[in-house]
């Protein structure tokens, strides 16, 4: 089938929408004046790229040292909000798939209720909730309002699972003599867990890119990267270390992506 112009000229708008964003993070990453943000003097002069940010990063240098914590916190939140969802979330689409009827219903209600509701709104009733339990806000307030809001996309993707899940293997399991717990760790969770991952990964991408709801139950001396990137991008003359973390970032992303893909191909060969 042969392409129209008009439809490669929308593929390469789009592309370009989508990427050259992404270019120019990894450029800014070198630029030498983190104050005037430009590769060039104020005579017009190319002044040529710089390795600098890079350098402060990896030596801990104490300008970057606030960004790299604020990086740490971010981990650290959500890798324990990923976790503590995955686990609620399995426990709560395997109620919602297993059982029916009206508490189930209101139980499904619950789970969608975050799905729909804005970020200002969840953000501000948990300060809400915060301040009248005199909670000071900080790390466990932060991470409280992460697991409340990873929680129902978690529940929505292995619900998404369940839907082809047969549940005469469960039975046979059971007839079989297996007990309960055998038969979740050896039967049911290796077919969910495909689920499972999706939903953990994108709790996880939600939750490190989290700012609004972040804002609301921060406290003193907790930003998170999203939060301290934010208040950065006003004044700070050290803003070309935020693209040069970016880019660390997202070259790790791609390691993993690609390493993800050669296990799977490796999976395959063996079959």
């Amino acid at each position: 089938m042969k392409r129209s112009f008009f439809s490669v000229c929308v593929l390469a708008f789009v592309l370009a929408f989508l990427y050259i964003p992404i270019v120019l993070v990894f450029v800014y990453g070198f630029i030498p004046n983190g104050i005037s943000m430009s590769f060039f003097d104020a005579q017009g002069h190319f002044t040529g790229f710089t390795t600098k940010w890079y350098e402060q990063i990896f030596n801990n240098q104490l300008s970057v040292r606030p960004l790299l914590q604020s990086f740490w916190l971010s981990l650290t939140i959500a890798g324990l909000a990923t976790l503590a969802s995955c686990v609620i979330g399995t426990t709560s689409a395997l109620a919602l798939h297993r059982w029916k009827g009206r508490l189930q219903n209101i139980h499904h209600a619950l789970v969608y209720t975050p799905l729909i509701m804005p970020d200002i709104l969840i953000g501000i009733s948990l300060l809400m909730l915060f301040v009248a339990m005199k909670v000071d806000c900080g790390f466990w307030t932060i991470l409280i309002a992460h697991i409340t809001f990873c929680v129902s996309y978690v529940v929505m993707t292995i619900l998404a699972r369940l839907q082809d899940f047969d549940d005469r293997i469960v039975e046979a399991a059971y007839d079989l003599g297996a007990g309960p717990w055998y038969t979740f760790f050896h039967v049911e969770l290796p077919i969910l867990l495909p689920g499972i991952i999706a939903g953990g990964l994108l709790a996880f991408t939600l939750s490190i890119d989290d700012v609004v709801i972040t804002s609301f139950v921060n406290g003193a001396g907790t930003n998170t990267f999203p939060t301290y990137v934010s208040s950065m991008t006003k004044h700070s003359r050290n803003l070309p270390a935020v693209f040069a973390l970016s880019t660390l970032m997202l070259i790790f992303t791609c390691v993993l992506v690609g390493l993800s893909k050669v296990i799977g191909r490796g999976g395959k060969a063996k079959k």
